[in-house]
């Protein structure tokens, strides 16, 4: 598979948390050539089988959430501005002249209003979510023939290659976890596996994991490894914290993880010459990995985190490279040695 194509056509599709029902469509097609059983379970979050069932064998899922930030609608005024709240954690420094869409019966592209530097007396401080408005162009009259109150908002960008095998744009977080899973399930065609393995395509991560609290007791697996993206180093950032790009995976370990397969997926990654990291946590995640641990009687949980840049905002940046050591990391880990 064209694993560049593949992540930026994952990260063209729309779908704040949620508002993630189109995109679940359509990554759901992309796993259809892998997984001849699936299942929709609560809100629209897939469970994708891979190959056939054995039932000798635990249950392993590979978790990915599907949903991004973005914003919903909350008024439009008297003037036609369309104000809007946050969905998820968004970086409200970089709100201004961003280009927007609002996805109503329609899609209607507008613009995050600025203030002019010429008319602001000295800084300007970080706008309030009651200060963001939207401009379409269009009147209230006009506007509310096509969007209404609650219809989500996305970033208006592309997805864009840098220079070696680096990609930006908006919802990288997490459209190369599920990259990285589609890619495992390439390399894993016609293997012998230790597991039983099922891709969950988790909802609402960005609310607060309620997509995966929701399949954690559904599918009730042996193992769960939240595939998801970390903190890749930049200018100003203190390096203990942060992964760096084209270095591999980064392997969690926490006191709220299982080191048992903390240390598997290390060894795996040891034994077949495959770079990885350590991110070391002192609590919980904040990943889907935190509601599987805790589910039920408790499943084993880890987390293998890709590296990014820029998290939240519609200039994230990952390496290519990663995403594939992510994948070589899953498929080597899940098959017979």
């Amino acid at each position: 598979m064209d694993i560049k194509e593949t992540v930026i056509s994952l990260s063209h599709l729309k779908g704040a948390s949620g508002y993630e029902i189109s995109a679940a469509e359509k990554v759901h097609e992309m796993f259809s050539k892998y997984c001849p059983k699936y299942e929709i379970v609560g809100q629209d979050n897939y469970v994708e089988y891979f190959g056939e069932y054995d039932e000798n064998l635990p249950l392993l899922v590979l978790d990915a959430h599907i949903d991004q930030v973005g914003m919903i609608v909350t008024y439009v005024t008297d003037d036609g501005f369309v104000k809007v709240s946050n969905i998820g954690g968004l970086d409200r420094r970089l709100l201004p002249a961003q280009p927007v869409v609002i996805h109503g019966k329609k899609d209607i592209k507008g613009v995050i209003c600025s203030v002019p530097p010429h008319l602001t007396s000295g800084g300007t401080e970080v706008l309030s979510w009651e200060d963001v408005s939207i401009d379409t162009g269009m009147t209230k009259d006009e506007l509310e023939k096509y969007i209404s109150l609650g219809d989500s908002v996305t970033y208006d960008v592309k997805c864009r290659e840098l220079l070696g095998n680096r990609l930006t744009g908006a919802s990288l977080d997490d459209r190369c976890g599920i990259a990285s899973i589609l890619l495992a399930f390439d390399m894993l065609k016609g293997k012998k596996l230790k597991y039983n393995v099922a891709a969950v395509l988790a909802t609402q991560e960005e609310l607060g994991e309620r997509g995966a609290k929701i399949c954690a007791y559904a599918v009730n697996p042996d193992i769960a490894i939240a595939v998801d993206v970390s903190f890749a180093y930049a200018i100003g950032e203190d390096e203990r914290k942060c992964g760096k790009l084209g270095h591999g995976a980064m392997i969690g370990i926490s006191p709220s993880l299982s080191r048992e397969i903390s240390d598997n997926l290390i060894n795996t990654a040891k034994k077949n010459n495959i770079p990885y990291q350590i991110e070391v946590m002192e609590g919980l995640t904040s990943t889907n990995a935190d509601r599987y641990s805790v589910s039920r009687g408790g499943v084993k949980t880890c987390t293998v985190s890709i590296p990014l840049r820029n998290m939240h905002t519609p200039v994230e940046v990952i390496d290519l490279k990663d995403i594939e050591l992510t994948a070589e990391l899953l498929a080597d880990f899940i098959k017979e040695d």
